[in-house]
């Protein structure tokens, strides 16, 4: 197994935990993420560096209407998964809740990137909160762990660097859905080519 490397914290650094919620870490959860329960104890670590160093620490979460074209049976691409108020919603009862969170999703839209929520029928965005609260907080550089390394975490992370945050993701600190094969080297390089440090096994990929 490999090490986790710990990325260095600072107060001009947050972490953003993404989206580390019972449906996708919990194997009875509704879009579970294989192994996504094993990466809680390196985030916890995190967290607890994080804080010790006086960076922010701030959580994404998943927060969808029961009725969405996010979800298959509305002609989207996921079943139903994090719906606004349920137990899949919930953060795994594992992990360490230390600072702001920012629900994503919450509309009939699309909630990858903790950053922007895109228009199912449009393809527009809107800024979530993430931003404005990073920068309130004189945040310069982001890491970026959680939950799954193809889908959120890696919009989040491309959307941080389209921000023009300094950031680094610790692929021993997520876990990949693989809806397609080969979609976790994948998403490695398109973040690779965005200038997102990648830090760790990168042979995780769930």
């Amino acid at each position: 197994m490999a090490t986790l490397q710990q990325p260095h914290f600072d107060e001009h650094t947050a972490l953003i935990v993404v989206d580390v919620q019972n449906d996708f870490a919990d194997p009875q959860g509704g879009l579970y993420v294989q192994d996504g329960q094993t990466i809680i104890p390196g985030v916890n670590q995190m967290v607890a560096a994080a804080a010790n160093a006086g960076s922010l620490v701030v959580y994404t979460q998943d927060w969808h209407p029961p009725l969405t074209p996010h979800f298959q049976a509305y002609g989207g691409t996921w079943p139903v998964h994090c719906v606004q108020g349920t137990w899949g919603a919930a953060f795994h009862p594992d992990l360490e809740v230390v600072g702001p969170v920012v629900r994503k999703g919450s509309g009939a839209e699309d909630g990858y990137s903790g950053f922007t929520a895109r228009d199912v029928n449009t393809g527009s965005d809107r800024p979530t909160d993430l931003d404005s609260t990073l920068r309130d907080g004189g945040v310069e550089k982001v890491v970026v762990v959680g939950l799954a390394q193809d889908v959120c975490v890696k919009e989040t992370a491309l959307d941080a660097r389209r921000l023009g945050y300094d950031t680094c993701v610790v692929l021993s600190a997520t876990r990949s859905v693989n809806l397609n094969e080969g979609d976790f080297e994948a998403a490695n390089e398109q973040m690779r080519r965005s200038g997102v440090t990648l830090l760790g096994d990168t042979e995780a990929s769930g």
